[in-house]
């Protein structure tokens, strides 16, 4: 009996070892290395639904390479680079060899040189890393690695469509810079100085703070001291609950002042400012939800309003990332393009890619792996208008086009000198 017992258990275990190869062959992880908790948990869990919504629908059509399915791993980095070198290891000892982040310059800085390292030690076993977020201008610069890509435009690109902006709005007379304090926050404050100074010397920087990442709850002192300086025009880069509790306080403090933000239009900052943000709250993005409305592309629309139906939680947590969807896009015409799930192959696939969106064409630039997509300069408005139709966070107000920059005009040059591995 123990025998028969003992075959069977062999048996058993032999079927597994024989199937799992044949289904982890069957399926491409993807490792989204993000805040699951803590100060950012809102901003990562989002994040996670928009790649999941992606993914299903890429999976919905049929995969890639006759059948596979990609799957999106969530790991919890609690936005700590330390944390995230542990969950870059959990990964890889997983098997899973293309990873995501977006979350904090930190963390993105210390995946790039730990993928780096690994890819130095491990020939025919790469890392490919898919940056959605994560924008100091550095990572395609002076520290760029052919295992980086950026899908989003980075500090400097979206400072250049601001102060453009701005050159043109001749009553901006007072600057007050805000940023959070890391290497991003620092990456904003220096790119709007300088880009002032050369296309509106005439205006004065009032106030140049920065405050620590995550760790501020009340943002009422800050705003005080910006009521104090006179500002008429806030710039900031702060993002998550950095943003959000900042344009809250200039809520209820009456400020009268407009802001310039790369994430005026992220989790929980709309819903903070309501209507008091109508005509006040700007932000440069390369997507908004009204946009697919504002060109008449209804296939579009049903993209939007599916994600909404399935993962924004009554309307509470909207589709946001456009650059998500043109990165699972982008990475399932490469694998098709490599005829392969090879790390290294997906890389040389995505060099140089051109990709058609419904808001035109996008490029992965060759040179630093740096996309060139247009971006948009929006402003809060009252929904319900021909341009406003979808509003955010169930707020009645959403955000209409104000200006739209071409994607050759947002490149700008690069100081990456790459060094590229053999192709075989």
């Amino acid at each position: 009996m123990q025998k028969k017992i003992f075959l069977v258990l062999m048996g058993v275990v032999l079927l597994a070892v024989i199937a799992s190869p044949s289904m982890a062959a069957d399926t491409i992880k993807i490792a989204y290395i993000d805040p699951l908790s803590g100060a950012f948990a809102g901003v990562g869990d989002a994040g996670l639904r928009h790649f999941q919504y992606n993914a299903e629908l890429i999976n919905a059509k049929g995969g890639v390479l006759g059948g596979k399915k990609f799957a999106i791993v969530p790991f919890d980095n609690k936005t700590s680079p330390q944390d995230s070198l542990i969950q870059f290891k959990n990964a890889i000892d997983q098997g899973i060899r293309i990873i995501t982040q977006g979350n904090g310059s930190s963390v993105a800085g210390a995946l790039i040189e730990a993928v780096n390292k690994f890819n130095e030690r491990n020939p025919g076993d790469e890392v490919i890393y898919l940056n959605y977020a994560a924008v100091t201008p550095a990572f395609t610069n002076e520290g760029c690695s052919f295992w980086h890509f950026r899908f989003d435009a980075h500090a400097d690109m979206k400072m250049a469509a601001i102060t453009d902006y701005i050159k043109e709005q001749k009553n901006v007379k007072k600057v007050y810079l805000i940023n959070q304090d890391y290497v991003f926050g620092h990456a904003v404050a220096d790119a709007a100085k300088s880009m002032l100074k050369e296309k509106r010397p005439d205006v004065q920087i009032v106030g140049d703070v920065y405050t620590p990442l995550g760790k501020v709850k009340d943002f009422s002192p800050y705003v005080s001291q910006i009521k104090a300086s006179g500002a008429d025009t806030i710039i900031t880069g702060n993002w998550g609950a950095d943003m959000s509790l900042l344009v809250k306080a200039a809520k209820d403090a009456g400020l009268d002042a407009k802001f310039h933000t790369f994430y005026g239009g992220g989790l929980g900052a709309p819903k903070a400012i309501g209507e008091a943000g109508i005509g006040v709250l700007n932000h440069v993005t390369e997507w908004h939800i009204n946009l697919n409305h504002e060109e008449k592309n209804k296939k579009d629309e049903e993209f939007f309003l599916g994600y909404q139906k399935k993962y924004s939680q009554n309307g509470e947590s909207p589709y946001y990332y456009g650059r998500i969807r043109t990165e699972m896009e982008m990475l399932a015409a490469a694998v098709k393009k490599a005829g392969s799930t090879d790390a290294k192959a997906i890389a040389f696939a995505l060099e140089g890619m051109e990709h058609e969106t419904p808001y035109g064409k996008v490029t992965m630039r060759a040179e630093d792996h740096q996309l060139i997509q247009p971006l948009y300069i929006s402003v809060y408005a009252k929904a319900g208008t021909d341009k406003v139709k979808y509003d955010s966070e169930n707020t009645g107000v959403g955000f209409s086009t104000v200006k739209r920059i071409e994607a050759p005009a947002t490149a700008m040059p690069t100081t990456c000198k790459m060094e590229r591995p053999a192709k075989k």
